[in-house]
């Protein structure tokens, strides 16, 4: 995350061309990063001709007729998997992957249509080979080579569940075959010269109100939990996600669930003061929460205080989040960045901003991980100060203490560390419920 893989994958194409002649090779992504691989690729190497497959469906046929115009196509894996059938008999010297956790679900539409390209060689890049669960890589590994990691019955049987089980010789040896084939860069090894990640977790305080909602919404879901059978637990696990995002609304801001609510918004207050003194002392910060309208709720205060501010959500089209990438990076004179977690968290080079918010924090660190690396990367010049805001005392608080818990998977296989299992289960809720 913000090492370069980008950069890497450009000079391949570059050397291969030189080198090798003539050939075309395919890149596919998120939607929403097809035009930032256009806009690196036009930077770093004008001398590759690049084209975007996008457009209508007739725009995008006519494109891909005449492919071997290029040297570099880009694509998004929900466009490939609506034109696979148009790539039949297409030939590439390169496929590659981007954010290759994208086809963690082997049964997934996407994960099949890269896996028919025809390609002489893959790659699959990611920050995060494993986000939760072993099957992950081995849905990555399928696509780079299929069966080196056999069928997923087999790779269940063999490693998934020994491996969850405790079964440190099988993480081994998992770990063994497929190091090979993974070119892993830390930053402490890779980045000499970058700047350092400073993280502080900025606790604060429910007022009355708040906390009443609070306590009334855990008090019934521990009721809830308390009467179920394991049974009802593994069938209602939606229902206790509605639950769940309910509680943690209430950290955010009660108003996001509650209508009509007129009280005090503990963390939202304490926000907007960490800003004010952010941008007195001359930095700028990205802002990140889950809940856009979390976000729309602070862009309401950045308004009413006159303090300029960029954002960006699912809702912004692909050639706006570039322009506004490269405006807020130019223009030191915007202090703050709002973005949505799961539209912005990935694939944006923001180095401008000295500062990362997380507004709200999830179970699994990597989404985390990947927000902050949009600031602490390549090219950035300033110590970057990473802010979790956290209400104390409550789901929060707990958390923090199961991303702890559970942020080593895949270490522990990249690695060789000790291993264990990442599920989350209704003692596990219950638990964090008794904050």
């Amino acid at each position: 995350m913000g090492l370069g893989k980008t950069l890497q994958v450009i000079t391949v194409l570059l050397a291969t061309k030189i080198e090798s002649g003539p050939g075309v090779s395919l890149i596919v992504g998120p939607a929403s990063l097809i035009y930032n691989w256009e806009e690196e690729l036009h930077r770093f190497t004008p001398e590759l001709r690049t084209l975007v497959i996008a457009g209508t469906v007739a725009e995008r046929q006519n494109l891909l007729e005449n492919y071997q115009d290029y040297d570099v196509l880009v694509t998004s894996y929900d466009l490939l998997k609506r034109d696979i059938a148009s790539y039949d008999g297409l030939d590439f010297h390169y496929e590659v992957i981007d954010e290759a956790q994208y086809i963690k679900n082997p049964g997934t539409a996407a994960a099949k249509a890269v896996k028919l390209i025809h390609a002489k060689t893959r790659y699959a890049l990611t920050g995060t080979p494993i986000e939760n669960r072993l099957s992950e890589l081995w849905s990555i590994f399928d696509y780079l080579m299929p069966g080196f990691l056999y069928r997923y019955e087999d790779f269940r049987q063999t490693f998934e569940q020994p491996v969850v089980n405790g079964d440190e010789k099988a993480g081994e040896q998992l770990r063994r075959m497929v190091a090979p084939f993974i070119l892993r860069r830390l930053k402490k090894d890779v980045l000499k010269d970058l700047p350092d990640k400073l993280e502080e977790v900025r606790y604060v305080q429910m007022g009355k109100e708040q906390q009443r909602l609070y306590d009334a919404e855990v008090l019934r879901m521990k009721r809830d939990l308390s009467k179920q059978t394991d049974e009802d637990f593994r069938k209602g696990k939606q229902q206790i996600l509605a639950a769940i995002t309910r509680i943690r609304q209430i950290c955010c801001d009660p108003s996001l669930c509650c209508e009509g609510y007129k009280g005090e918004s503990a963390k939202r207050e304490a926000v907007m003061d960490l800003i004010h003194t952010l941008i007195d002392e001359g930095y700028r910060a990205l802002l990140f929460s889950q809940f856009i309208s979390m976000l729309a709720l602070i862009r309401e205060e950045l308004v009413r205080e006159k303090i300029p501010f960029f954002e960006i959500t699912g809702a912004t089209p692909k050639e706006e989040r570039t322009r506004l990438v490269r405006e807020f990076n130019e223009n030191p004179e915007t202090a703050v960045f709002l973005i949505s977690l799961k539209a912005g968290g990935t694939g944006l080079n923001l180095t401008g901003a000295d500062v990362v918010i997380h507004y709200d924090p999830w179970w699994n660190t990597s989404a985390e991980d990947q927000a902050t690396d949009r600031a602490h990367r390549i090219g950035q010049k300033r110590v970057v100060t990473v802010y979790k805001m956290i209400v104390r005392s409550s789901i929060e608080d707990k958390i923090l203490e199961m991303q702890a818990m559970k942020r080593d998977l895949a270490d522990q296989i990249l690695s060789g560390d000790a291993l264990s299992s990442s599920n989350i289960t209704r003692e596990d809720l219950m638990q964090i419920l008794s904050g």
